[in-house]
């Protein structure tokens, strides 16, 4: 069942420049590129009358795609801030010039304001952050834009606004590196936080500009949680699924969105954070928690128990004790018991004959215990009564702690309309 086809290059995880209208707004470090969604598109021969899901949505790669070729698409998405950008990013009706003049202006008035004593978070929000992740000065400049931005709030302009904001907080103006772990780097004493901004806004009114006269294409993203999908999406509704889901492995995903999830007020509190957590699929020991029970739907599956009994053993025999290290075994569960919930709960929202791709990754970061995330998926997926299709090699990766060459592969199935009972 595994193939053996790698592509020729070694950036093709990257962006191309012809793509990044629109996409390059704010995205992911780890985003699956725009040309991955139009390969999958042609292969499954996907038409104009015809709908396309992302149920990991993340920063809108997918829908953002299908809205330039003319394809309808929904997205879902729990992380708000990925959400909040995924949502902005398809919505192309902003007049360019109008843009410019409002930004224009909020750039004037911030300026204005900057001689005033520094501005910093309330201590909750603080203790959010990364320690020492963005300075006391870019975060004063940034706190006065944010001002000026509420207190002359344009409500056509406000979220491109806000998120061109993200997007310089995170790449060009905090302290915080991706490599690809997110950490915190070198430290920046000061940044031109308010001409970054601008220069933003100046790109994604450039973007507007060529956008805008684009047919106009039905594209949505939910706020939900991947496996409750009937909440969002209608029964019978859905033709094709391109999607990225998250990996089991340590990445907290929500550390990646932290510094502008607080700026811009998604998360003010620990029970913020915790509450978006809750809605993410487990993948990750820091965001465990006792109450969680997806794993029962990985209860009788040998190879996942195999592997979970294989990741416990070791960190006894290597003595790891602490907190997270304990909960290693049962995250790789609830990770496979969450994408079977998953999978169980799409099948209502597919029409027969659709076609899905999930891009998916080999893991060995819980003690090097190799997880080979995609043929897992694929026979959870067979499980519940889908045809596994193939399962394709999109790209190789060199793993941190082994330095073996990791498969990141596509998950290629087919929905035929009948349901096996899991």
């Amino acid at each position: 069942m595994r193939a053996r086809r790698q592509r020729r290059s070694s950036d093709l995880n990257h962006i191309r420049d012809h793509d990044r209208a629109a996409h390059d707004w704010y995205r992911f470090v780890l985003s699956f590129p725009p040309h991955l969604v139009q390969k999958h598109l042609k292969d499954f021969a996907i038409r104009p009358d015809q709908t396309v899901l992302d149920p990991f949505c993340g920063t809108g790669t997918t829908v953002v795609e299908c809205k330039k070729l003319g394809i309808p698409s929904v997205g879902v998405e729990a992380n708000k801030m990925a959400w909040f950008a995924g949502t902005t990013k398809v919505n192309w009706h902003m007049e360019a010039d109008r843009l410019m003049a409002h930004a224009t202006q909020i750039a004037e008035l911030a300026h204005a304001n900057l001689d005033q004593p520094l501005r910093t978070l309330d201590e909750e929000r603080s203790q959010l952050l990364l320690k020492n992740s963005i300075s006391e000065l870019p975060l004063h400049k940034a706190l006065v834009l944010l001002d000026q931005l509420e207190q002359h709030r344009d409500e056509n302009c406000d979220r491109y606004e806000k998120l061109a904001l993200a997007k310089i907080l995170v790449y060009s103006v905090s302290n915080l590196k991706f490599a690809p772990e997110v950490s915190v780097g070198k430290y920046k004493q000061d940044a031109p936080v308010i001409e970054l901004w601008l220069n933003e806004m100046q790109q994604i009114s450039r973007d507007l500009q060529h956008l805008h006269p684009l047919k106009e294409i039905p594209a949505t993203v939910h706020h939900a949680d991947s496996r409750s999908l009937l909440q969002v999406l209608e029964p019978n509704s859905i033709d094709a699924v391109i999607t990225s889901p998250p990996y089991p492995n340590e990445k907290d995903y929500t550390r990646a969105t932290r510094l502008e999830s607080v700026v811009l007020g998604f998360l003010q509190t620990k029970i913020d954070l915790r509450s978006m957590k809750q809605g993410l699929m487990r993948s990750n020991s820091r965001g465990v928690y006792r109450t969680d029970d997806d794993d029962h739907w990985v209860a009788n599956h040998p190879e996942i128990q195999r592997i979970a009994a294989e990741i416990e053993a070791k960190r006894i025999e290597l003595k790891k004790t602490s907190g997270f290290e304990r909960q290693y075994a049962r995250a790789t569960k609830l990770y496979f018991g969450g994408m079977a919930r998953h999978l169980a709960d799409l099948r209502q929202a597919l029409r027969p004959g659709a076609q899905l791709a999930y891009v998916v990754g080999d893991q060995a970061s819980y003690f090097r215990v190799m997880i080979r995330t995609g043929e897992l998926i694929a026979d959870l997926a067979k499980s519940l009564g889908y045809e596994v299709v193939d399962i394709e090699l999109f790209r190789t990766r060199l793993a941190t702690a082994t330095k073996e060459q990791l498969r990141e592969e596509v998950v290629l199935l087919k929905w035929n309309g009948s349901e096996s009972q899991y």
